[in-house]
């Protein structure tokens, strides 16, 4: 069975800048992204980026791993990206080993955020494909949307806690819905760092 690679991208009304700060910054990253609990720079890296350590809290039950980051602002045509890889301590993790990229790319009104990443199945092909990988893509999709209401109305991303998702009857909440998930061919390319950033 082929693995198909996450993609997610929405349009934020908000300045680059600002995006990029609650994006890069691992304190305001870990509020937004409903895939982590923590991140906490360990090391720099020669090549500009950082190492971290990640957790995600689920109950009694903490699954964490050790990524690397790296940024890069500027592109010549105003973007900027940046590029992922990390692997899980536990063989509990549903993610195994993985690697993926942010991309900004400035538009009339503000920013398109997107993602693309993939990553070795921790719980098996089969159960990925049919379960894990729909849930994963549906998390990253609501944690983007959260971002974009934190990045263009100010609302903290603690007003919207995983079950505000219920709230139906409430239109400024977030919703998955609002990504597109297919972002298109010229989104889909990894940025050149990715090729360059070290292991975990």
């Amino acid at each position: 069975m082929t693995r198909q690679p996450l993609h997610v991208a929405i349009d934020i009304h908000a300045d680059l800048d600002r995006v990029w700060e609650l994006t890069q910054d691992t304190d305001a990253h870990a509020r937004w992204d409903l895939r982590f609990s923590a991140i906490r720079p360990v090391e720099e890296l020669g090549s500009g980026g950082y190492r971290f350590r990640y957790e995600r809290r689920l109950g009694l039950l903490t699954l964490a791993g050790t990524g690397t980051s790296l940024g890069e602002r500027h592109a010549r045509d105003g973007s900027r990206t940046s590029a992922l890889r990390f692997v899980a301590d536990s063989r509990l993790s549903p993610l195994g080993a993985g690697r993926g990229y942010w991309r900004y790319t400035p538009t009339a009104h503000g920013v398109t955020f997107t993602t693309g990443y993939d990553y070795r199945p921790g719980w098996g092909r089969l159960l990925d494909a049919l379960v894990l990988r729909r849930v994963i893509g549906w998390m990253t999709a609501w944690s983007f949307d959260r971002l974009r209401i934190w990045a263009e109305t100010g609302v903290e991303p603690e007003r919207w806690p995983l079950r505000s998702v219920l709230a139906v009857w409430r239109p400024d909440r977030p919703r998955a819905a609002r990504c597109r998930r297919d972002p298109g061919r010229g989104a889909r390319t990894s940025p050149a760092t990715l090729d360059r950033l070290e292991a975990p």
